[in-house]
């Protein structure tokens, strides 16, 4: 049995956020293959993490986040001390200052490796709610990174930030998918019944928001469906469109019904924060993708190769029509883009990056 050397601290309940399944909870097997102990830790339970999002239940929301508190307080206090490295995926905890962090750091004078792939220092889901940007604290994650042994980033933007505030040693890693085991299934693309798809969170249904109007005049020229894969189901106002609600466990299944991927962002500081992983995964599976041209979408998508970045309404209908329209070309980038996966976003192209963080 190998000393446990890390503890991971995860916002999380796992298997449930994609952002903590393939930046951390995907990646542990490299540590028991190199047989370094772990521990994991997650914030939230399954109960509360069932009901955050929901309306109502304001007690069972409140006692779970306090028993969350009062878990996270006994652990950094009473066993944290037994670990030389300790991970932090996003936060230590949701709300608040960093204070379980500066007493890591520096009080206990423990390596945190700080971990993130969102521009998360600035406040993206409570722009209307004063209150709760302020107890989020968002200004902590330059804290964070003044404090911290080693900076995991998924991409230069935020790597950026991380050094303008203090941090010692960056290793950019991008957010990866398993191109030997899981995404090891590529599209079989045929002529008709074609699926024009979109894969996310509530969070992100809003970036549908732009999109839509290409979709129905497309639908008015093209016989294709339009496939929603996500937690929340939307509000769509298309002739053809599927609601699909995530699942882990037929996440592949699901993703192959596409045959064309999009990904609409904003062009936003928020935005340049974001790792492109609906284009790694669309890609990782042979489907072309279309995307706003938007930070790291710029390094995924080499245009008209595997797929097409667009910065108009105009190019977005073109990009969408020209693969509506011409099977082979579905192919011909379907494979380019799985190339292009494997050998710089797959867990196999950043084992050494990642097994370096605790060297």
């Amino acid at each position: 049995m190998p000393q446990k050397k890390i503890l991971f601290l995860l916002p999380y309940p796992l298997h449930r956020a994609a952002s903590q399944r393939f930046r951390v909870e995907n990646l542990l097997f490299i540590l028991d293959e190199a047989q370094i102990g772990y521990d994991l830790a997650p914030f939230m339970s399954e109960s509360v993490w069932n009901v955050l999002y929901k309306r109502g239940n304001l007690f069972h929301k409140a006692w779970g986040i306090s028993k969350s508190y009062l878990q996270r307080i006994f652990l950094i206090l009473f066993r944290a001390y037994r670990y030389p490295y300790i991970f932090v995926h996003r936060e230590a905890a949701p709300l608040g200052p960093p204070v379980f962090e500066w007493f890591l750091s520096q009080v206990l004078g423990k390596k945190i490796i700080y971990d993130f792939d969102d521009a998360i220092w600035i406040p993206n889901t409570s722009e209307q709610n004063k209150i709760a940007a302020l107890v989020k604290c968002f200004w902590k994650v330059k804290y964070i990174c003044k404090w911290s042994y080693k900076i995991s980033a998924g991409n230069d933007y935020l790597c950026a930030f991380a050094e303008k505030s203090g941090a010692k040693h960056l290793v950019k890693i991008p957010t990866v998918v398993n191109t030997v085991s899981r995404y090891n299934q590529i599209k079989k693309h045929q002529p008709d019944n074609l699926v024009v798809g979109w894969t996310g969170s509530h969070s992100t249904l809003k970036f549908l928001d732009d999109i839509i109007p290409v979709l129905q005049n497309l639908q008015s020229k093209f016989d294709f469906n339009f496939l929603v894969i996500a937690d929340k189901k939307p509000s769509l106002v298309l002739k053809n469109w599927t609601y699909c609600p995530w699942n882990e466990q037929t996440e592949i299944e699901d993703l192959l019904k596409m045959d064309i991927g999009i990904m609409p962002l904003k062009s936003d500081a928020w935005s340049e924060g974001k790792c492109g992983f609906k284009l790694i995964q669309y890609l990782s599976l042979g489907i072309p993708a279309i995307a706003n041209g938007v930070g790291v979408n710029q390094l995924i998508i080499d245009d008209e190769q595997d797929g097409f970045l667009a910065e108009s309404v105009d190019a977005w209908e073109a990009g969408l029509t020209k693969l509506l329209m011409d099977t082979t070309l579905r192919v011909c980038m379907g494979e380019k883009g799985r190339k292009k996966i494997v050998a710089q976003y797959s867990i196999d192209s950043q084992k050494s990056a990642f097994l370096g963080l605790f060297d």
